[in-house]
């Protein structure tokens, strides 16, 4: 009977996911505006990492070693450069950060050529290395992916926080193995490196339920910096005014960038502001206008549920389910018929 090797199956399932992704991606961005391309090639990266893999440990065909490593190298940089993207912090040029992410790459072929034996270590480093940056830009929380719709920064940043752990968990295994193969002859190396595809497999998928459900919209230049607002009121008034008087927060693709175009106030001071005059973060306080509007339709409409769902500005209703029980504690249907029965009793 054929077996077929455990980072085959991995590199299938990643096939799958890249073409879910760019149908998905195709499916929900308009104008033609690029997707978030650092993710779709990171995908792609890893499946041909999966198939090199196989190759190897699967049909023992060793040449493909002098390639794993490199494309190795490349998962990192292009899981920060989609999370970077998302964020929209670089004022870097496209090709100063091509170049720069590339320099990893380029140190491992370095090393092949003059220290082999430290590979593992240099991996390990460079998965660490970029871990670390991904969890510094998200060390404001949401409010960090300034580039996506508020209704799925919550769960894009759960997910890149995930990511994070990862390349810090495929960081492990590197060393794992290279302890073993010191130590211990490479008996449980094929065992970690399955491991690895595994990890890898869940990187992916993280960074691939981003770029399908969170296109990053295309980078715009900054309107010209305002005058500094007089205090966290003066913001907070700004904000309220598009909430309450504009109903900014019915745009299903309003972010953070603009809505800071929209109040002529920094991203930064608006994130600010809300998190010390609220407790909550940007995407939780936009959210709870949305499923304010959302109860009064409820109340006073018998429109069906997802009608209002989008009404109100939500895109799925896994995410409006979630943001209105966060709020009321009920589905919208258990919250629609706790009324109706209150109403029905005071008649």
């Amino acid at each position: 009977m054929l077996s077929v090797p455990l980072p085959f199956v991995v590199a299938i399932l990643l096939l799958v996911l890249l073409a879910e992704v760019v149908r998905r991606d195709d499916g929900l961005r308009a104008g033609g505006a690029p997707g978030n391309l650092p993710f779709l090639a990171l995908i792609f990266v890893s499946t041909l990492q999966s198939v090199l893999s196989g190759l190897r440990w699967g049909y023992g065909i060793q040449g493909v070693m002098y390639l794993m490593p490199v494309t190795a190298a490349l998962v990192p940089p292009l899981a920060y450069a989609g999370v970077s993207r998302l964020v929209g912090t670089s004022r870097l040029s496209p090709l100063r950060r091509v170049m720069l992410h590339s320099a990893p790459a380029g140190l491992i072929v370095l090393l092949m050529l003059l220290w082999r034996e430290s590979l593992d270590i240099a991996l390990a480093a460079i998965f660490i290395f970029y871990a670390g940056a991904i969890l510094l830009l998200m060390r404001s929380g949401a409010d960090a992916l300034r580039r996506l719709p508020f209704e799925n920064a919550t769960p894009a940043f759960r997910s890149i926080i995930f990511a994070a752990l990862a390349l810090l968990f495929s960081a492990t295994l590197d060393l794992y193995v290279f302890f073993d193969l010191l130590e211990g002859r490479g008996r449980h190396a094929l065992a970690a490196i399955t491991l690895g595809n595994l990890a890898a497999l869940i990187i992916l998928s993280l960074a691939g339920a981003i770029a399908s459900r969170n296109p990053a919209p295309p980078e715009e230049a900054e309107a010209a910096p305002p005058a500094e607002a007089d205090g966290d009121r003066e913001t907070m008034a700004a904000v309220i005014s598009q909430m309450e008087g504009r109903r900014v927060y019915r745009d299903t693709e309003l972010t953070l960038d603009r809505l800071a175009r929209k109040t002529l106030v920094p991203a930064r001071q608006i994130s600010g502001a809300i998190n010390r005059m609220t407790g909550k973060n940007v995407s939780q306080y936009v959210n709870e206008f949305r499923v304010a509007e959302a109860c009064h339709l409820l109340a006073d409409t018998d429109k069906p549920v997802t009608e209002i769902m989008f009404d109100v500005g939500f895109q799925t209703k896994s995410n409006f389910n979630r943001e209105f029980r966060r709020v009321t504690d009920m589905t919208p249907v258990q919250w629609r018929d706790k009324r109706r029965r209150a109403q029905a009793g005071s008649a």
